[in-house]
């Protein structure tokens, strides 16, 4: 992925400048993050689809849980990501059944200790680091674990009186195996991209592993070309929308689309595991994305965007959620989500539905305006024109039908009963919308219905 593609409607160019009036070469930075991201993948053999997977969770501050068996390299390719950054600290600890809390977030003040107070000395500690490594995570105890979600989450240390904001940015922890319990579940889902990676025995693969063996005898390397803390974050807060007046924007209909192929994925996985034996499918719990890692996927493909050099979010960036939505490295999961996506795309395509969804979604968003600003009830329709890409605007069709010289509320009224009728929604997905459709512009003009 280092070749940062310009194609789409705003590929970023030349320089964004932040709220604190600093500004960035934006284009330079998504230049440097590939390049880093393609020195780890040529580095780590055989690992590309994971390294992928963790710039991605770095790129909106998210954690990574890598599973394997012994000896694989999940130590060697933290620490190689890790070491591409520079101006961030790194925290690195083996987990163990005897270890406390303050492993992490540093020793305990004897002379609060006296006073019945738990005040951790964090200097140097998980709690005041960028990056975190955490090896064998599952042997740390569950009072340990527990201990860690909140910094994991909201980023920020509770033990007893004492509350400190952490700087943690992304965590990765590998694990040989998975420990479940109400406090692993609760860690788990703190890990929002998960891998499992498979020992390599192809002999082409070995024989790279050992030629990368050979140069560097295992360890982490320093790498020519380094990215700066700053600008990782600077990319992040970008992706999250939280600098002024530059973003990267998905239109509402790729949106819609994308949670289509989310929810079409979500059932795929359940009908296969109900299609188990009985004695297997009792000893797995239904599959269920949850609605932050919904709304996360929106973050990552921001980010997916900003990578390959786009300020714009596309609907072909939508199969690489797979990085998200599905653990790394099983490939069944993997081709499942892929004709999830492929499934949906064809039966839009032939059935003209994107069009159709464009300009359903065009009519919701005229109707959310009249219902936040009712000042708008009285102003013509021109004045409503929305942002969803469609060859079928309620204006253009209102021109074409009613005219638009009425501003009245009972003429918008009429225009909006008239476009969504004149819509004939060829999927259920769109009958749907169409009858949620319905029910907003009863809503919308129920308090001027007076007027007609």
């Amino acid at each position: 992925m280092a070749e940062v593609k310009t194609r789409g409607m705003a590929a970023v160019t030349g320089t964004t400048v932040g709220t604190n009036g600093a500004s960035r070469d934006m284009s330079a930075i998504i230049v440097d993050l590939n390049e880093a991201l393609e020195f780890v993948q040529e580095r780590i053999v055989n690992r590309e689809e994971v390294v992928e997977q963790i710039f991605l969770a770095m790129l909106i501050g998210e954690h990574v849980l890598l599973e394997s068996r012994t000896g694989v390299g999940k130590t060697l390719l933290a620490e190689q990501i890790f070491r591409m950054f520079e101006g961030a600290r790194t925290f690195k600890v083996q987990a163990s059944k005897e270890q406390q809390p303050d492993t992490y977030f540093g020793g305990l003040l004897l002379d609060e200790l006296k006073q019945g107070r738990l005040i951790h000395n964090t200097e140097g500690s998980l709690v005041e680091s960028e990056f975190g490594f955490i090896d064998e995570i599952f042997d740390a105890n569950d009072y340990t674990l527990r201990a860690l979600l909140s910094l994991l989450n909201e980023r920020e240390l509770i033990r007893g009186v004492q509350r400190v904001h952490s700087s943690v940015h992304t965590v990765i922890a590998a694990t040989n195996y998975l420990r479940l319990s109400e406090i692993t579940e609760a860690l788990l889902d703190r890990f929002l991209f998960k891998a499992l990676i498979h020992p390599d025995k192809d002999v082409f693969f070995q024989y790279k592993i050992s030629q990368q063996y050979l140069k560097n005898l295992g360890n982490a390397i320093e790498p020519p070309k380094k990215v700066h803390y700053s600008d990782l974050v600077y990319a992040c807060r970008l992706i999250r929308g939280d600098l002024q007046g530059s973003q990267v924007t998905v239109t509402p209909d790729v949106v819609y689309f994308m949670n289509l192929v989310i929810r079409h994925y979500e059932i795929q996985r359940n009908r296969l595991l109900h299609e188990r034996p009985h004695e297997a499918h009792l000893r797995t719990k239904d599959f269920y994305i949850s609605p932050r890692t919904q709304a996360k996927s929106l973050d990552v493909l921001r980010a997916i965007a900003l990578l390959h050099g786009r300020l714009n979010a596309e609907r072909s960036d939508i199969p690489k959620l797979h990085l998200l939505l599905c653990t790394a490295g099983i490939a069944e999961e993997k081709a499942l989500f892929q004709r999830s996506y492929e499934t949906l795309l064809q039966l839009y395509q032939v059935s003209g539905a994107f069009d159709q969804l464009a300009s359903l979604l065009t009519l919701d968003e005229t109707l959310s305006r009249l219902r936040h600003d009712p000042t708008l009830m009285s102003k013509p329709l021109t004045e409503l024109e929305g942002s969803v890409p469609t060859r079928r605007s309620l204006i253009a069709w209102a021109k074409e039908t009613l005219g638009v010289a009425d501003a009245s509320a009972a003429h918008k009224r009429r225009l909006a009963e008239g476009f969504l009728q004149s819509i004939h929604p060829s999927t259920e997905d769109l009958k749907s919308l169409k009858a949620h459709l319905e029910e907003q512009i009863k809503q919308v003009f129920a308090d001027h219905v007076e007027h007609f």
